[in-house]
């Protein structure tokens, strides 16, 4: 299998997808969501389980980007956020609406709340501190466990991955709320995981090849390792879409950067890792 002989390729596709992503940042930006922006945030209970699409006939009216989850284990109350800021008097013409059509007794909703982007902020550094911390301490780990060359070769392909990423927000829309940091260090986690089976594979066989063949090596591992790969990735991926597919908006929101984040993962262990190990090694004495 001549993987490597094909690194132009596999790279020229992984930029592609990037400056498509860039340019709708660029142009759009990204979806922030209620986290990062502030916004209203209330809660009702319809003492009953009622449809989204219900909800929304009421929201849409408001807010056709209302984002809407059901809270505890009956599903009977509802969270409604938007990024727009309703006063006391709009929050409560919205919490009468569903007193009208749904016959509640209360007068108030159980929690109406507006709030700012401070929270947005923290989680936003805590977002970036996250991911170099563990960056870094990959780093260390890859290279003590391998070699520096390995090390840089990991997080490159993790860099990779968080772009496409970030890039999968913007081109699907996906609202960057606090599930974004959790999705980060998620798909980190994994594609460093596949990353290190690939490598693995590389130093045992580098004990039998000749001096300098990079390259053949390279292929020879990624051959006797990409059956596992991409058949525990499928179904990893078998299971997020099932969620995404049956889950409720929030878990939509979280599983979605998850299955692209997996197969990003799965694509750079392959055909970005380990080619740049070969492009590192060609040039360098690491």
């Amino acid at each position: 299998m001549k993987i490597i002989e094909r690194t132009k390729l596999w790279f020229g596709l992984s930029l592609a997808i990037m400056a498509i992503g860039l340019v709708i940042i660029l142009t759009t930006g990204l979806n922030f969501g209620i986290d990062f922006t502030g916004g209203t945030l209330m809660e009702i209970n319809l003492h009953k389980t009622v449809s989204t699409q219900e909800i929304r006939n009421i929201t849409n009216e408001y807010d056709k980007d209302m984002t809407i989850n059901f809270v505890g284990a009956e599903k009977e109350t509802i969270q409604i956020k938007t990024k727009k800021d309703f006063d006391s008097d709009k929050r409560q013409e919205v919490f009468n609406k569903f007193k009208e059509k749904y016959n509640l007794k209360e007068e108030q909703p159980e929690k109406a709340e507006q709030f700012g982007a401070t929270v947005g902020k923290e989680i936003r550094n805590n977002a970036i501190i996250s991911t170099l911390i563990a960056a870094v301490g990959m780093l260390i780990y890859v290279s003590f466990r391998f070699e520096f060359s390995y090390g840089i070769a990991s997080i490159i392909a993790l860099v990779h991955d968080v772009i496409i990423l970030i890039c999968a927000y913007a081109i699907f829309r996906v609202p960057v709320n606090s599930p974004f940091v959790a999705a980060v260090l998620t798909v980190v986690g994994y594609s460093i995981n596949d990353t290190i089976v690939v490598f693995d594979r590389i130093r045992e066989n580098m004990k039998h090849a000749k001096r300098n063949d990079y390259v053949n090596v390279a292929n020879q591992s990624i051959s006797s390792t990409i059956s596992r790969s991409i058949n525990t990735s499928v179904t990893t991926l078998v299971a997020i879409t099932s969620l995404y597919v049956i889950g409720v908006d929030a878990i939509k929101d979280f599983t979605l950067p998850l299955i692209v984040g997996m197969a990003a993962g799965t694509y750079s262990s392959i055909f970005i890792a380990s080619p740049t190990w070969v492009l590192i090694k060609q040039k360098t004495k690491f």
